[in-house]
């Protein structure tokens, strides 16, 4: 079996992921950076509505309304370090590093707008495909650092650790460490272990346990579950946010509406034209997102209807096509034209509140094991993410915890043994069972632990999930590896657990809603 030795092993190459790499390249570290396909095929490069860059001098305003979003259950020191710092790293990694083009007016100043959830408008943009904006920027950036290898197309299959994967027996009795984890190169079907001093879990999101979810293909929990497997802790799971507004027209595609739409003056309707948020919350079409999808979700019940409708007709004409290009491009080529007509949305899975617990730097309760972006938890969203925060802790996150690294490179001593052998069948695996499951795991997910759970429901699901895992254990054990075989396993571990946690809460807050027995 291959191993490749270095500093830094980063699973997943979205902004989280390219920032640390980035980072620690500027203290002399060397790291293997892993996307699951092309690299800008990350939840970052979707994301639509903009990152915060609060330049208020008093910073109350922004931390009142994260902590208003996530209902009261923020973490404050988490929440203290973004508002504190995130301007300063915004500046120098995006704007004046990576060069990002941001929207700007005429006199070439930042410009800025207001999604759900916030009091004033502090969140800057590229029209609205911010993500794709920044991401490709910081790509570049990647791509032209000597001290990053990217492997593109290869998939972390499960992380090492001293006492299960080394070949040196007494290492068993060292604490929980992580040193590095086994990868498949999906291009040779070769199993190659990667030998790192820091691993660093920047594996996005969970939204594809779900039925319909805003996210890239592949997120499916690939951190959570690895994390798990070596005993990480884990905690809010059960805040899964479901965005309210995805483009939901019979036989289109699901794609994200982004929330920039209301906060330039769209507002939600139902088939009767009725603004139906107005009575819902003194925000209305501007309520946090988690208010906003229960509400859309009631509106359907009662009236039968298959979806709801963002309404522009408030804005001047033109505005909607040159303000949001991506948006009326995507949906003029599924028969809608937002400049005359209403766009249909429903909610769908959307972003991980909860996820691998970390400390401010990236540490997990594992040695040497890190997590960053939405793969990890520090308590900063609370049981409900603020709109246009997730960028901003990306970059956060990711340059707090490569600081810190190299400061534990620089000054510890490191035991890096040689990993066992990855051994594996040779047997293919039937890809239409592998569908089949994960359909499974969607379905049920959608319908038992969706946007509204009640304990029966959450009974039923885990009843049917456990199950669903000990066929694909055993299916799993007794077939060659590919990266779909790799998902279904991981996806079915995530699943039951956010199920778990979401049954071990009976309170509703945020985005957990637990409705009385059915």
């Amino acid at each position: 079996m291959k191993t490749i030795r270095t500093d830094c092993l980063v699973i997943g190459a979205g902004l989280a992921g390219s920032a640390y790499a980035l980072q620690a390249a500027k203290s002399g570290l060397s790291s293997e950076l892993l996307s699951l396909s092309d690299p800008l095929k990350a939840n970052s490069d979707w994301a639509q509505g903009g990152i915060i860059y609060d330049t208020n001098p008093d910073p109350a305003a922004l931390t009142r309304d994260i902590v208003e979003a996530g209902d009261g259950v923020c973490n404050p020191a988490a929440v203290e370090q973004l508002v504190r710092e995130g301007p300063r790293i915004v500046k120098q990694l995006l704007i004046d590093e990576a060069g990002v083009d941001f929207d700007r007016d005429l006199s070439g100043r930042l410009d800025f707008t207001r999604e759900g959830g916030h009091g004033e408008r502090r969140i800057i943009h590229h029209r609205d495909t911010t993500g794709h904006a920044i991401l490709s920027a910081v790509a570049r950036r990647v791509d032209a650092e000597p001290r990053i290898t990217r492997r593109a197309g290869w998939v972390a299959i499960d992380l090492l650790t001293l006492s299960h994967n080394s070949t040196e027996q007494s290492d068993k009795y060292h604490p929980l460490t992580c040193f590095g984890a086994y990868a498949l190169d999906t291009a040779s079907g070769e199993v190659i272990a990667i030998v790192a001093k820091k691993t660093v879990l920047a594996c996005g999101g969970l939204g594809q346990i779900f039925l319909h979810t805003t996210n890239q293909p592949g997120s499916v929990g690939h951190g959570v579950a690895m994390a798990y497997r070596v005993g990480a802790r884990l905690i809010d799971l059960e805040y899964v946010q479901f965005h309210p507004t995805v483009f939901a027209k019979k036989n289109a595609p699901r794609f994200l509406v982004t929330e920039a739409l209301r906060g330039e003056g769209g507002v939600l309707v139902n088939s009767k034209g009725e603004r139906f948020m107005d009575a819902v919350h003194p925000l209305g079409s501007l309520a946090p997102r988690d208010v906003v999808a229960r509400a859309i979700r009631h509106e359907l019940a009662a009236s039968g209807e298959p979806c709801v409708f963002v309404d522009l007709s408030a804005m001047a004409p033109g505005f909607a096509r040159e303000r949001f290009p991506h948006v009326h491009e995507l949906c003029l080529s599924h028969g809608v034209d937002i400049e005359r007509e209403p766009i249909p949305v429903v909610p769908a899975a959307h972003f991980a509140c909860g996820g691998v617990h970390t400390d401010l730097d990236g540490r997990t309760n594992i040695r040497n094991l890190n997590a960053i972006g939405e793969t990890a938890c520090t308590g900063l969203h609370g049981a409900n993410r603020l709109a246009s925060t997730s960028l901003l802790e990306c970059v956060t996150g990711a340059t707090f915890t490569a600081a810190a690294d190299a400061e534990d490179i620089a000054r510890d001593e490191f035991h890096l043994p040689e990993p066992k052998p990855w051994e594996s069948p040779t047997r293919k695996a039937d890809p239409v069972l592998i569908r089949q499951d994960m359909l499974q795991i969607q379905h049920t997910m959608w319908n038992y632990a969706g946007v509204v759970r009640s304990p029966r429901r959450l009974t039923r699901a885990r009843r049917i999930l456990l199950e669903l895992r000990e066929e694909i254990q055993s299916f799993y054990r007794g077939c060659q590896l590919t990266r779909e075989l790799v998902e279904l396993r991981n996806a079915v571990q995530t699943a039951l657990l956010v199920v778990h946690a979401a049954a071990l809460n009976p309170v509703s807050g945020g985005c957990h809603f637990v409705a009385g027995e059915d």
